[in-house]
């Protein structure tokens, strides 16, 4: 556990405190979250309860229908299991911006000590550097977030052959299984004046209410929560692990987990889909080493990435071939050329990439692989590369439910060059790799997918396989 924790300040514990308070920032779910098992830890130590805190509110950037719908539909997962534990929960809802917004300053002046989640990107990245200053409590950060703590990885790596050795060698001491958090003292304190009750269906009616953009609506194919994470996986081991390696490059095929969603908002923890994987595998004998190097390589290398860069959102942090090239070929003419409200809208001549920027914009992912498809037409198609990039993060900060993530920022940057190798120079894209329309065509069933995603904007409805788990990387 100490290699994934870190005390953020010096302050001195109160002198009177009425439990230990666990922030969910980013990981929110009970089981498999080291940041809950340290509090519970701490909380045994001082013979104290554990209240486990909860927020959402109405002016996180993009805050919408789909953002929140998905983390409000998690909440009553999180309460049931919380109870079972005897640990106490707070979940507040700040509908209006002239609402509170000091609560976790309020719950901090009877804690022991706040412990919260250690992430590298969005909010909890901007909070975990500013409050441990403000706070006259201990302030601890801990990764739950990777199955081989971040901290051991120390440097930047350069791409996945550097990192995967690296990875290997300590993951039997960390793909092991959490055990449930169990705090010695059920707590007991009074429900806060502001919790709101989160019920089953409840979700959509609080979102409403809310001063949030409601032009984006849930997605059609996800909702949240960790019961829901769960039956998806296993249905995605029942059903699509065995042919994983063979078709997860196939969108129509629907063979990838359907997890970045739940992996993102913390519904589940990618150590508990890494060992249910490699249970199921030895159990039916099937090889989980593609799904596992995606899930644990891949993923780790992203979060290495974000950890150890002051800017994951720029074209800056790209490796030096890559923005040589990049300079050298932001002046050439693109033909077609659009604006990025034809890229939102869907407006360009490729029926492919139309059919993605619809899936994005409808379900809230979009295939991994056709993902990289979809970024480097924005790179063609974009006035600048500079330009290209906003817009990549703008549709991901707005629309993904797996956007604003380490994944996020690598999987946008790897189509300008990022964990990549210089290639044949081409016009705009210099040395960058490049993905043309006949090459999806030659691997892929496209027609497949535009079909598919066409009956879906038709309907607005999913429809087997489309409604099956398996639906994102």
């Amino acid at each position: 556990m100490r290699d994934r924790v870190q005390l953020l300040n010096s302050a001195a514990p109160p002198p009177h405190p009425r439990y230990v308070l666990y922030w969910a920032q980013m990981n929110r779910r009970v089981d498999s979250n080291h940041a809950l098992a340290f509090a519970c830890q701490l909380a045994n130590e001082l013979s104290l309860p554990v209240l486990f805190y909860e927020g959402l509110t109405c002016s996180y950037p993009h805050a919408n229908d789909r953002f929140h719908t998905f983390l409000l539909e998690g909440v009553p997962d999180t309460a049931r299991r919380l109870g079972e534990l005897g640990i106490g929960y707070a979940f507040y809802l700040r509908r209006r911006p002239s609402d509170p917004d000091d609560i976790g300053y309020q719950l901090a002046r009877d804690a022991a000590a706040l412990v919260t989640d250690d992430y590298p990107t969005f909010i909890a990245r901007l909070h975990n550097a500013r409050l441990p200053s403000r706070l006259s409590l201990p302030y601890y950060a801990v990764d739950s977030s990777c199955v081989v703590p971040m901290s051991l990885l120390a440097k930047r790596e350069y791409a996945a052959y550097t990192i995967r050795p690296r990875i290997h060698r300590l993951l039997p001491a960390h793909l092991q299984p959490l055990a449930p958090p169990r705090p010695a003292r059920r707590y007991d304190g009074p429900i806060p004046s502001w919790h709101t009750h989160v019920t089953p269906g409840s979700a959509s009616a609080l979102a409403a209410s809310c001063h949030i953009d409601h032009s984006v609506p849930p997605s059609t194919a996800f909702r949240g929560g960790s019961n829901e994470a769960h039956r998806r996986l296993d249905a995605f081991l029942a059903h699509s692990l065995r042919r994983y390696a063979r078709q997860r490059n196939e969108p129509s095929a629907h063979a990838t987990s359907g997890m970045s969603p739940y992996l993102h908002f913390g519904h589940i923890s990618s150590l508990d889909i890494a060992l249910a994987a490699r249970s199921y595998a030895a159990q039916h004998k099937l090889i989980a080493e593609e799904f596992l190097e995606e899930l644990i390589v891949r993923r780790e290398l992203a979060f290495n990435f974000a950890r150890h860069c002051d800017t994951p959102e720029s074209l800056d942090a790209l490796p030096a071939w890559a923005r040589e090239t990049l300079r050298k070929h932001d002046p050439d003419p693109r033909s077609p050329l659009y604006t990025p409200a034809q890229l939102e809208r869907a407006e360009t001549h490729d029926p492919l990439w139309n059919a993605t920027q619809k899936e994005m914009m409808l379900r809230g992912v979009i295939h991994g692989y056709y993902r990289m498809y979809w970024g480097k037409k924005i790179i063609e198609w974009s006035a600048s590369h500079a330009e290209a990039l906003r817009f990549m993060i703008s549709i991901h900060d707005r629309f993904a439910l797996d956007g604003r993530d380490p994944n996020t920022y690598t999987n946008i940057l790897w189509c300008f060059g990022l964990h990549d190798r210089p290639w044949i120079e081409r016009p705009i894209f210099g040395q960058i790799r490049y993905m043309s329309y006949d090459g999806m065509k030659r691997k892929t069933n496209i027609d497949a997918y535009i079909n598919e995603i066409a009956a879906l904007d038709r309907t607005g409805a999913e429809s087997t396989p489309a409604s099956q788990p398996a639906l994102a990387p």
